[in-house]
């Protein structure tokens, strides 16, 4: 298996900024697989492609011990937090459904990471501090966020065998899509600061539920499955998974698209 080998034969090139989605079990990978440093390859292998210059971005999230509360009102959530465990952003874990490619990514020296708990990401390379730098605390995928930057700066997205409804830039497309009355929500934490324990807040669009209304598979992943079929991103087989490598910009202007075609006025009560 040589993973530097399939990423040039997929696309990837010195000097790209690229946001990566990565399955170990699918790449082969995975410890389970009899692999016990598969992150580590998967990591080393993009970031050589893309030495000296490029720059490889993830999305983390934070595991959190207070999730649980943000299942509660509003009004109640202060007082159920009180006395709760501080999150220090700085050594937390990511989220545990991001996966361990994201983990070993975040552990790795030299990666920068925002300071935002909802929508914490990572970035290591030329442009990482950059692409990090001023991430907005509410609406952290909208304006100003990574996702904008890595499509303003011309960025790809490298698909490793993923989940087809894990797309995060598309949550950008959610921002940018003119839908009337979209939904949005509130995480609340615990996080540990310079001064202790503070309870602070995060308002976005309901990028957990979903921004509109609608009924049966995960709209994400639709919009993968229709945008892919127009046959303008590259695709190949990176070890053992099939893979895909896209224009940022151009999966988030037609994920706009789609949404103002298919999530108007549409009843239902599951995700998005």
């Amino acid at each position: 298996m040589n993973l530097t080998e399939d990423l040039k034969a997929l696309g990837l090139r010195p000097g790209q900024t690229v946001m990566l989605h990565a399955s170990l079990r699918a790449l082969g990978l995975a410890r389970s697989q009899g692999v016990e440093n598969g992150a580590e390859l998967v990591l080393d292998a993009i970031l050589d492609v893309l030495a000296p210059t490029g720059t490889l971005l993830m999305i983390l999230g934070t595991e959190s011990p207070h999730d649980w509360v943000n299942r509660h009102p509003v009004a109640e959530r202060a007082r159920l937090l009180e006395g709760a465990t501080p999150v220090d952003l700085r050594s937390a874990p990511v989220l545990a459904e991001v996966g361990w490619v994201a983990e070993t990514f975040r552990r790795r020296p030299g990666t920068i990471l925002s300071s935002n708990p909802s929508g914490r990401f990572a970035a290591f390379g030329a442009r990482a501090s950059e692409l990090v730098r001023d991430q907005p605390w509410n609406d952290y995928y909208g304006p100003g966020s990574p996702l904008e930057k890595l499509c303003a700066w011309g960025g790809q997205v490298l698909r490793l065998g993923a989940s087809p409804d894990t797309t995060t830039v598309l949550h950008y497309a959610e921002y940018l899509a003119d839908i009337p009355d979209k939904r949005r929500t509130r995480w609340d934490y615990v996080l540990q600061g310079p001064d202790g324990p503070r309870h602070v807040y995060v308002e976005c669009l309901d990028d957990n539920e979903g921004i509109a209304p609608w009924d049966g598979e995960d709209y994400f992943a639709l919009m993968l499955r229709d945008y892919l079929a127009l046959g303008r991103h590259r695709e190949g087989r990176v070890g053992q998974a099939p893979s895909q490598l896209i224009d940022a910009n151009d999966i988030v202007q037609f994920g706009a698209r789609w949404m103002e075609t298919h999530l108007r006025n549409r009843p239902s009560t599951t995700t998005g």
